[in-house]
Parts: structure tokens; sequence; C-alpha cells
């Protein structure tokens, strides 16, 4: 079986990135021997389930319908957090291992996760000790992995740390510690960290059939979206992780198998907009934990700008781009104004984005088939060994990957292997064993790639700077070793430039589309990209 070209080696580790490019990739997949692992569905569950299996030694192929982290995944609150808010219904078990799953991530991507101050503002007499309660148990149930103490703070400390903050009959504040995280970057760089180990990953590759021998899928059929042409792959386990879409997959696997099922996600939309930092001016992040229709308001500083956000709202068709509703963006807005003294209105959002979130319902055909894991996410086994998981939480990315590689060696899908590896296994960027200082509330720099940063500025362009911290070579890095494909690619996830600004993002679709065509030969979506911004500059009407 063919495996992504291996560099010459330092450390254990490539010195030099894999390659990456559609070439190289494609001339790898196998059509002949099986995999023991395909993984459907690029985003953060699939993506670290890759690392996960292809640490261990098995042979892993991941299939990606758009490109990796195009959907949920990249559309987070970019919160790596232990989930306070479980504290409160009484799971402490949860929040216990998301505490153990925030340290993880912040040891092995440094670049990429750090840790954030909260501060909680306190408007009523009884708002300081009630929340600081549960916050002090929170730090109690980190214990070692604390990022920091919690602290009563009074109003002037309050008004240091957010200094925008509405004073009117304000009490004082709590402040606690989390984290944050570029979540697209962090999916990046799970896949890159997979594919040293071995691992296949194929964006704009699409599963348009399953195969099935002896009543049992055993395979799949894959559509290059790039060529139409088909290739089949055989595997001896299939995963389908594919978020919020994973019941079109399981209808394809029961027309295959003449099995019914019901449908296992109910889809629910998050909101964000995104303001300059006068709005939130130094490095805390603003936490409301009951607003007035009783729900959680962030804002966070991230990468030169302000996140604000979000909304939870039913939602019941799955587009890629899905559309904020007007009752979101006037809760957002409404929200902010209460607790900020100088508040955003609709004329200073830079970006407004929508995420949908793979929310799982009790399935009807659990007779004995399938196995739900009590910890957010979901893992089914359909009669025909169909693997599905959904829902979670970016934090607890790993330990759903453990998870469901337990699932599928207890159903003798694969054969046991080593125990899991990622615990202690850092990503690309994070390899060196030297700690790279770089602020996830500072503008977009070179900075963001950690020890990889001295080898992106050796390639073309290294000193051309196009726009928002974004260079000629950061785009030739994008496509030669981090899968981009199109505009989107590099200025949606690659860089966070569409999220961050969607107006300036469009004014540099031209000068990178020139230099994605110049590397990959073929049309970079420049139109479609600018179209693309537009819906994120598009407010609902008033």
């Amino acid at each position: 079986m063919h495996q992504p070209e291996s560099l010459p080696k330092k450390n254990g580790q490539s010195s030099t990135p894999l390659d990456a490019t559609r070439a190289n990739l494609l001339s790898c997949l196998s059509t002949d021997a099986p995999y023991d692992l395909a993984i459907i569905g690029g985003g953060a569950t699939g993506l670290g389930l890759a690392l996960d299996a292809a640490s261990r030694g098995y042979s892993v192929v991941v299939i990606e319908a758009t490109d990796f982290a195009q959907g949920t995944s990249s559309r987070s609150t970019k919160l790596v957090h232990g989930g306070v808010r479980y504290l409160a219904q009484g799971n402490v078990s949860l929040v216990y291992e998301a505490l153990h799953e925030r340290t993880t991530l912040l040891h092995n991507a440094p670049h990429l996760a750090q840790p954030l101050a909260f501060v909680m503002p306190c408007y009523k007499f009884w708002e300081q000790p009630f929340y600081g309660a549960g916050l002090i148990l929170y730090d109690a149930l980190a214990g070692r992995r604390s990022l920091g103490r919690t602290r009563f703070l009074g109003k002037a400390h309050t008004l240091q740390d957010l200094p925008n903050l509405n004073t009117r009959d304000l009490k004082g504040s709590v402040k606690y510690w989390d984290g944050q995280f570029d979540d697209a970057r962090l999916a990046i760089a799970l896949g890159r960290t997979a594919a040293q180990h071995g691992a296949l990953l194929l964006n704009y590759c699409e599963a348009v059939a399953l195969t099935h021998t002896d009543g049992c899928v055993s395979g799949l059929v894959i559509r290059d979206v790039e060529t139409n042409e088909e290739h089949s792959i055989r595997a001896n386990c299939v995963v389908n992780a594919a978020g919020v879409w994973v019941d079109a997959l399981r209808d394809l696997d029961a027309q295959a198998s003449n099995t019914r099922h019901s449908n296992i996600v109910a889809p629910s939309q998050g909101v964000h907009i995104v303001v300059d930092r006068e709005f939130l001016p130094g490095d805390h992040a603003l936490i409301v934990p009951h607003t007035a229709d009783g729900r959680v308001l962030f804002a966070v500083p991230w990468l030169g700008k302000v996140i604000i956000g979000t909304t939870d709202t039913p939602r019941q068709d799955l587009s890629r781009e899905p559309t904020p509703f007007k009752e979101e963006l006037e809760f957002i807005l409404r929200e902010s104004a209460r607790y900020l003294k100088r508040a955003p209105q609709r004329a200073d959002i830079k970006s407004i984005w929508v995420g949908l979130r793979p929310l799982v319902k009790p399935p009807e055909d659990d007779s004995g088939n399938t196995k739900k894991i009590s910890r957010e996410h979901t893992v089914l086994i359909s009669k025909s060994k169909l693997v599905t998981v959904t829902g979670g939480k970016w934090t607890t990315y790993r330990a759903m990957a453990e998870d469901v590689l337990a699932q599928c060696t207890k159903a003798s899908l694969l054969p046991k292997r080593a125990n899991c590896q990622t615990e202690d296994l850092q990503l690309v960027g994070a390899q060196s064993g030297h700690v790279v200082t770089h602020s996830m509330n500072a503008a977009p720099s070179v900075a963001a790639y950690g020890d990889e940063a001295a080898y992106v500025e050796t390639l073309p362009g290294a000193q051309r700077v196009l726009g928002g911290g974004l260079t000629e070579a950061m785009v030739r890095f994008a496509v030669r070793h981090e899968y981009a494909r199109t505009v989107e690619d590099v200025l949606a996830r690659r860089s966070r430039l569409l999220f961050l600004d969607a107006e300036l993002a469009s004014t540099l679709a031209q000068a990178v589309g020139e230099i994605v065509t110049e590397e990959t030969g073929r049309d970079a979506g420049v139109a479609a990209f600018k179209e693309l911004a537009q819906h994120y500059r598009t407010l609902p009407d008033a």
C-alpha cells in the first residue's frame, strides 16, 4: 500500500513538511489492498480519529467532500473549555474529562491553543458568591491542570480588565481561566500530523456509495470533485464522521443493506459576529452566563479582533453556508448593548458567520445494534457494520477518537493494536521541543506556524505581504503542505481572514488566486470566493 511521501527525518519527525500536493496524494491512494480504517468526514472528529488510528499503526484514509474543517469545525466560538456550565447540571465526570482534555490540547499545540482569562461581571449582590462558588469548584476539579486561580474582583479591577464595560449597577466580577484556539488551523494540524504517521488525507473527494460484502460494509466509492473520476476503496472498517450530514451516509448504508433507521441529528445553528478590538480592549474575554432569555453570551479577543456570540437556534436545512436569522443578530447586538458601554452597531460588523451543531437525538432503532456513549457524543454501529460518530465538542475530540477505536475493536472491526498514543503527541508546529511564543489575541502573523515559521519564510514571497498579515509564502505553504486547493481554503481556513474581515478578504482574493493557480495549475475560484465573502458581510434585514 502506498503512503504519502516521507521526506528526511529529524528527531523522529519530518525536517521538511510532507508533500500534500494533489497529484502526490492521489498517487498514494490504494485501490487494491484494504485500509484498516476509512473515515468519511474531515472535521475535528474525523481528523482526530485519523491521528489516533495512524499513530497506533493502522492504515488510514480520510475522505472529505469539500475542504477539511469547512463546516462546523471552523465555526466554533474558539474556546477550549472544561464545560463550566455542566457543573450546574451536576455532570461532574464530563467536566473533569473536558478539563483533562483542555490541558492536553494546550500542551500538544501551544502555538494554536493557549490560556485565556474570562471576566464575569456581576450586577446583583448574589451573583459574585453564586457564580464564584461554582468556579472555585471548577478550579478544584482542574487540580494541577488549573490554568489560573479564580478571583473575586471589585468594580475598579473589573474595569481595568474590561475598560468598555457598562458600569451601571456593577458590583464587581469573577475572573477565571479557560482556553482559546484556532479551530480550523488545529484541524489542519491534526490531519498533517496524522499524515506524518502514514494516514492519507483526501479533500474534495465525495463518498458517493458504500460497498457491501455479505451484508457488511467493505468499502466505498469516492468521486474526485475536481475531475469527476471515481475510485473504489476497500476498508475493513468504515467510520461515518460527517458531522451534521451523518444521516445522509446512514441513508446510503440503509438503502444498500435494505434496512431502516431513523435520523439521529437535530441541527442547531450558532451565529457569531466579529468587530474591532476597540469594543473589548485588553486581553480578557467577557462572559455573560445568563442573558435576558437565559442564554450564554461571549465576547472573546481573537487574532486582533473580537468575536461575539453565540446563538442556539434549531435549523432543518443543512446548507454548507447557513444564513443567520434576523432575531439572532438582534439578540447579539441587544445583549452586547446591555454589557458594553460602547456597543457595536450593525455597521461595525466585519464578518458574520454561522455554524451548525450536530445535536444528537436518541435513536429509535436501538435494538441491540447501537452503542451510546454518555459523554455528549454518540457512536452507533449499524447491522451492516457502518460505524457512525456524531455530537461532542472540539475540546474532547481526542477522547472521542479513543472511544470510537475502542468500540471498533470491541466489535471486531479492527484488530487490537497499541494503546492510545495521542495524549502526549505534539502536533506539527510544536515538535521541535521549543515552546513558540504566539498570542492568540494578536493579529495574524507567521508566528502562528509555530516551529514551522522558519521554513515558511524560506519559500518564495516571504517578504511580500498581501494584507492582513498574509504573505505570498504563506499561500504557497498552504497549497504545498496544507492541502489548500482554492482561494477560499486559504482565506477562510489556512488563514482566517474571511472570518475576521470579509471585506478585506475579498480585496485579497485576486492576488491569492493568482498564487494558488500558479501552484496548482487550475482555476482558484476567485469569483466564487468574492460571492462567499459578500455572504459573510450581508446582515439579515433590520
